[in-house]
């Protein structure tokens, strides 16, 4: 009976420091991420872009030639230059978006806190997704940050080594606009990080730039303030 009452004993003190430690891991996380999800919004259902505005640098040719649905995914042919951006306006999130290059690794770029009026360059941050440079920051039309010591120099390159995949394959892009800071992650490997950055709101587009490109799985994750 004794032996029976230490055992019990031992699980439940087993079981405290067990709770204790995972509640010390989710406070640790917590304090990583450094903000909660409220809401998670959905981009691209799989079905329709009827939620995206498009531009493209030659306006004689029809969007829905450039930008279509195959098999559930998002197609853009890449010409002519151009971007799908979101209708509506987005600040602190963190946006996932997969991407592939169905048959050569190519150019392409996830614009976050797109300004309007529309043009082709029109103000934001371009996560860059160009073959080899994945993760480099592109500051469009006026947009700015700590991190572009070179004025004369829209780029701030990647603080790693390529972490994306080979031809065929899916990538992931994870970008964490958060205020004024946004911290870009590519297969799970921080690969920029930008601060005081000079907008903080604005539309997500997804660049018409080189050749083909496949998108799947893009929604944002909003952030509790």
């Amino acid at each position: 009976m004794k032996s029976i009452r230490l055992l019990a004993l031992v699980i439940i003190i087993l079981n405290t420091v067990s709770n204790i430690a995972m509640a010390q891991t989710r406070e640790t996380d917590k304090k990583i991420s450094g903000n909660k999800v409220s809401e998670t919004i959905l981009l691209f259902n799989g079905k329709d872009l009827n939620n995206w505005v498009f531009k493209l640098k030659d306006p004689s040719i029809d969007p829905a030639t450039v930008f279509t649905i195959r098999n559930g995914l998002i197609h853009i042919s890449g010409n002519p230059f151009g971007y799908m951006r979101t209708k509506d306006i987005y600040s602190d999130y963190k946006l996932h978006a997969e991407w592939r290059w169905p048959t050569e690794a190519t150019n392409s770029g996830v614009f976050v806190h797109a300004q309007q009026p529309d043009s082709i360059w029109l103000k934001c941050v371009e996560c860059q997704l160009q073959a080899g440079n994945a993760g480099d920051f592109v500051c469009m039309n006026g947009a700015d940050m700590t991190e572009r010591t070179d004025k004369s120099k829209p780029f701030v390159k990647k603080l790693a080594a390529s972490s994306e995949k080979p031809t065929g394959e899916w990538n992931t892009m994870e970008v964490i606009c958060d205020g004024s800071t946004i911290k870009v992650t590519v297969n799970g490997i921080l690969q920029n990080k930008g601060t005081n950055v000079s907008v903080t709101k604005g539309s997500i587009c997804l660049q018409s730039e080189g050749k083909d490109v496949e998108f799947r799985n893009v929604y944002l994750d909003k952030l509790e303030k």
